[in-house]
């Protein structure tokens, strides 16, 4: 795994603080487990939309054209799906890594290559529902990038699937044999009668999910989205994509929450001892995860910093909020609606950023005090959240690996 991975979170407390709930919640949860990976002799394939690679040791490394075909594909929304779809069996998937993998894009290659990933992995238009097929190919995309670094100018389209799939991204703990698939279509990811599933909360009716805790058996193939997220954080344009994903993310969920920060569809049930099981778990853990993004954002920021792969810190902070669409604020009423991941980073902006974008803390508590206000949330259920939030946010950001 690349240095600056965030295995860390799910080795110490992040299994810990779903353990207990899990079991109450669910009997039946599969459990968890690491996958132990070893270094991997990868084979680069040539094949009809690909040129071969130009091998070398040095920086003078000779730049990879990319081919027409490739070019067209990622103009052709449902070829490029077809072209990066692993099969259930990821079958597929050392192809899907053959058309993928540059070590050297020439010109605007790398910038084609991220065409190609958004174009094949995102939903057919706006308020549709991933397929099947889109959902596997965001698997492929992050599993391809798992032990090699994303090509120059390729980092924005590849922010892009983890914003479109933010869902998804954002509920990956650690690898799982157990997980059934590359993705699950709709009636496997939806809530069972107590309104409970582990694909996370308000999900589209009729959308298929990406289930990056598959492992395939007896092979080296995974997806880490966590990873992957701290990698993309070296691009500006990347690092906008995914800030903003979170930060919509966050006023989508908190609209959808009751008054007491709950989740309306989940049905307690009554535990040996008489108690109910909180409705207030899975959202906590959520909220959780949204303020672990966005502060690992910001570590890798200071991070890269520290280390010279961002040169100029007030260049990149620029770079940054030029790409950044605006701000995002709940609904002062609760919603009922259920739109599909696609539609989430896509959703208007409240008005533009106010304060210093870079304090990731700042912004997302700026966001949740707004809700809590309009909402009359409780104060106690309303400084829970703001700790909840804090903890997470400073957990992250102070991460090393």
């Amino acid at each position: 795994m690349r240095d600056g991975g965030l295995d860390d979170k799910t080795t110490t407390t992040g299994d810990e603080r779903r353990a207990a709930p899990l079991a109450r919640l669910r009997g039946h949860w599969l459990g968890r487990h690491w996958l132990l990976t070893s270094a991997v002799a990868l084979a680069l394939l040539a094949t009809a939309t690909a040129v071969p690679i130009v091998l070398a040791s040095s920086e003078d490394t000779p730049c990879r054209e990319i081919p027409p075909s490739t070019r067209a594909l990622a103009k052709d929304p449902a070829a490029a799906t077809r072209a990066l779809d692993p099969g259930d069996d990821l079958a597929r998937f050392d192809a899907v890594r053959g058309l993928l993998m540059h070590q050297n894009p020439c010109g605007d290659g790398g910038k084609v290559l991220g065409a190609l990933v958004d174009t094949a992995t995102r939903a057919m238009g706006t308020g549709r529902p991933h397929t099947l097929a889109q959902a596997r190919a965001a698997y492929a995309v992050v599993a391809v990038f798992e032990y090699e670094d994303v090509p120059a100018g390729m980092a924005p389209g590849v922010a892009r699937v983890l914003a479109e799939y933010v869902v998804d991204a954002n509920r990956y703990l650690t690898s799982d044999r157990e997980a059934y698939g590359p993705a699950v279509d709709a009636a496997s990811a939806a809530p069972d009668e107590q309104g409970w599933t582990s694909y996370g909360r308000f999900l589209a009716p009729g959308e298929a999910h990406a289930d990056f805790q598959y492992v395939k058996p007896y092979s080296s193939v995974r997806a880490d989205p966590e990873d992957l997220f701290g990698e993309l954080a070296k691009d500006p344009e990347a690092f906008a994509i995914l800030y903003d994903a979170q930060r919509a993310y966050l006023a989508h969920y908190l609209e959808r929450l009751t008054r007491d920060g709950a989740d309306p569809a989940f049905r307690p049930e009554r535990e040996k001892d008489g108690t109910l099981t909180p409705a207030t778990t899975w959202p906590d853990h959520d909220l959780e995860d949204i303020a672990d993004r966005v502060g690992t954002l910001m570590n890798r920021r200071a991070r890269y910093t520290r280390d010279g792969t961002i040169p100029d810190l007030k260049a990149f902070d620029k770079a940054v909020r030029q790409h950044t669409r605006g701000a995002y604020r709940a609904a002062q009423e609760q919603l009922t609606s259920r739109p599909p991941m696609g539609g989430i980073a896509e959703r208007p902006v409240s008005g533009p950023v106010r304060g210093d974008l870079m304090d990731g803390r700042r912004q997302l508590f700026t966001a949740l005090d707004a809700w809590t206000k309009a909402r009359k949330v409780p104060s106690e259920r309303a400084a829970d959240l703001r700790q909840l939030i804090d903890d997470w946010y400073v957990r992250a950001l102070w991460l090393s690996s």
